[in-house]
């Protein structure tokens, strides 16, 4: 971790895509950032929790891969987050620090907080990793220096033209399954963060969404994975989607949790990642769904589940941002 944090090992490329970089390393503790770009933007012109997951899981993984001794490789089996505030391109450099909570034999825990620019809270998360024997015999080695790689455009989270957001006039007019539908069909132009990673939503009808993401080089951390985050970040889109088909015009919508269980790694084929998703309750205030990742062979990858807390006659607007952690209890019904 100390070879990445001081640039002597190769940047990953989630790194090169989103510009996430490690900026801390210490026994049990590691520091992540990454620039609010407008690439991370989803339709209504937020960064939605799961882009957050994708940060959250770097700091989460390494925090722990810092007590383990050489050879020992470990997998993540379970990130949980909750969501207090939206993040925005206004929120500047976003900073994850994650520590060790626990570091056994085969098990260990760790959690995340992430912070914008003003040091506000915007997420919470923990994970639990199973740590696995090691593979080899063998002493410290050192970490080689290694040249970065050159590119003749800039990265892509750094380059202009990201792509266009749902104006608040269609939130104002359209149902959400109606806005879904359009983002289909062409209707309405994909957002920034579409563009970004290739993630798609594919149908909606009442309650359900479906999304595809091909599961490309861009996406993988340095194990030569699809990042752990990444399938996080489309488990809570089309989650987060589906309780969006039950919304009326002029109502908007904030996510809370998501827990997502991972099932067996992706490697970067090219072929796409399936999600679907379906809301298994629907109250006047709180909404949950619960959803399920396949591989292109129809092979389960990873559930999850998440809420969101809708709010009646709000447009989602970045004029009037919804904070879950600064509005009031409202029972549910």
């Amino acid at each position: 971790m100390r070879g990445f944090v001081d640039g002597v090992a190769p940047r990953p490329p989630i790194s090169h895509l989103t510009g996430m970089l490690p900026v801390e390393a210490g026994p049990g503790l590691t520091t992540f950032t990454m620039p609010a770009s407008p690439w991370l933007l989803s339709p209504p012109g937020l960064i939605q929790g799961g882009v957050l997951a994708v940060l959250a899981d770097g700091p989460l993984g390494c925090a722990i891969q810092t007590t383990l001794p050489p050879a020992t490789p470990y997998t993540t089996a379970e990130l949980s987050m909750n969501f207090l505030r939206p993040a925005s391109v206004a929120s500047g450099v976003l900073t994850a620090r994650g520590t060790v909570i626990h570091a056994g034999r085969s098990l260990a825990l760790s959690q995340v907080s992430i912070e914008d620019v003003r040091g506000r809270l915007l997420a919470h998360g923990t994970s639990r990793c199973v740590i696995f024997p090691p593979v080899a015999a063998g002493g410290v080695g050192e970490v080689a220096p290694a040249a970065a790689p050159t590119h003749d455009t800039a990265d892509p989270y750094e380059r202009p033209d990201p792509g266009a957001l749902v104006p608040e006039e269609a939130w104002g007019s359209m149902s959400g399954l109606d806005v879904m539908r359009a983002l289909i069909d062409g209707s309405l132009a994909p957002p920034p963060i579409h563009h970004l990673t290739g993630m798609m939503p594919t149908s909606a009808s009442d309650g359900e969404a479906a999304f595809r993401l091909p599961a490309t080089e861009w996406l993988c951390s340095p194990l030569g994975r699809v990042e752990g985050g990444v399938i996080a970040m489309i488990a809570d889109s089309v989650i987060a989607s589906s309780i969006q088909t039950t919304l009326p015009a002029r109502t908007s919508y904030a996510t809370i949790d998501l827990k997502v269980t991972f099932i067996r790694p992706v490697m970067p084929d090219g072929r796409d990642l399936v999600a679907r998703a379906h809301v298994i309750h629907r109250g006047r205030t709180l909404a949950t769904s619960s959803a399920e990742v396949l591989n292109a062979d129809g092979k389960q990858v990873a559930t999850a589940v998440g809420s969101a807390m809708i709010f009646a006659d709000r447009t989602q607007t970045l004029g009037r941002l919804v904070e879950p952690a600064d509005e009031p209890v409202v029972s549910d019904a």
